[in-house]
């Protein structure tokens, strides 16, 4: 079986070197010691400004809606895991749906003005697939609005846009580190912010809102990343040049050999060092999509129709003016990518896909 992504797993001997060190430092949660020495390494590791590593990657999310959001409307895109959309209205607060861009599949920049009214307190738009929306047109409708920005970027590790990683943009940035991820901690995740004042409140509502044992900042909710995660996190992190390289050859194969007459590539935006987190082909009709899947299928090869259905049609919402992102959603597959995906099966897949 050839599934669409694969965990990657350390060599054991290393997690075992991680796990010992908590035995013998009998902590096992409450920014321990490997909690700390993960946060600094990724700081190194990614050039950002602060980080706070949690237990999973919607909790960042959810955090940066209670702070900023108020309960007001999100603009936000259709196009996205449904952690997206279900944070937004699980913090009590309404999604405004703005289409997508054809090409890129993010947030369609030039549309989001004209979806903001007077309940609007925020944007929550997603990178997909690791690929960058329009930064500098979101940030100057948000200063112009005073709005805060909320980028999810979920698939972003390791992402460099215009030098600087990607998770430098926005009042905030999250990121999953679940493990069908490129870095990751078993489960988990990350919020990323500019300022030390934003992470200090990050911080307190990631911890119930304590400040110290018996007194509190105001509300907060556990996110807390365990010892274990973090053990996992540094196990993974010495590997990731290997996982990307070996990701990025992957793709390199796809993009040569696959017949690009019934479908196309995700557009990357200019200045983009992408991670190779994903390959996305986009067919031209949902009908040769569904050939395509059943052929592979039908090999015991299993791609992934990700992202799909549109968040429009999630039955606690209340929208219907997103056309692109419907059309889309049906004719994008997502291609098996992992490291360890045998040059073999690379063309078994390929085999299957142009023969149609």
């Amino acid at each position: 079986m050839i599934p669409v992504t694969k965990t990657f797993f350390p060599p054991i001997e290393d997690y075992q070197k991680q796990l010992k060190r908590i035995w013998e430092n009998q902590w096992l949660t409450n920014n321990g010691e490997l909690y700390k020495e993960l946060s600094k390494k990724l700081l190194k590791y990614l050039g950002v400004n602060h980080v706070i590593p949690m237990t999973n990657g919607t909790l960042p999310i959810q955090i940066a809606l209670k702070e900023y959001a108020k309960e007001g409307e999100v603009i936000t895109t259709p196009f996205s895991y449904v952690a997206t959309t279900a944070s937004i209205v699980w913090e009590i607060c309404t999604p405004v749906f703005v289409d997508i861009h054809p090409e890129y599949l993010t947030i369609d920049e030039t549309k989001i003005e004209a979806a903001i009214t007077k309940r609007t307190t925020a944007i929550l738009a997603t990178h997909v697939y690791g690929n960058p929306c329009h930064i500098e047109l979101i940030n100057s409708i948000a200063k112009k609005y005073d709005l805060k920005v909320i980028y999810d970027a979920a698939h972003c590790f390791g992402v460099k846009y215009k030098g600087q990683s990607i998770f430098n943009f926005g009042d905030v940035s999250t990121c999953s580190f679940h493990a069908t991820k490129l870095f990751h901690t078993g489960e988990g995740g990350a919020l990323f912010c500019q300022d030390l004042i934003t992470r200090q409140t990050m911080w307190y509502r990631h911890s119930f809102g304590h400040n110290g044992p018996e007194h509190y900042h105001g509300l907060g909710i556990n996110a807390k990343m365990s010892e274990l995660q973090a053990a996992m996190g540094l196990s993974v992190l010495p590997y990731m040049e290997q996982i990307i390289a070996e990701r990025k050859s992957i793709c390199d194969y796809y993009d040569q050999h696959l017949d690009f007459s019934n479908l196309r590539k995700l557009k990357l935006r200019a200045s983009t060092d992408w991670n190779y987190a994903y390959y996305p082909v986009i067919f031209n009709d949902e009908a040769s999509l569904l050939k395509v899947k059943f052929n592979l299928e039908s090999n015991k090869i299993y791609p992934r129709r990700y992202f799909y259905p549109s968040l429009e049609e999630l039955p606690y919402v209340n929208s219907n003016n997103c056309d692109i992102a419907k059309k889309l959603a049906s004719r994008v597959l997502c291609l098996p990518l992992y490291v360890g995906l045998q040059k073999s099966e690379q063309k078994d897949i390929v085999r299957l896909i142009n023969n149609k």
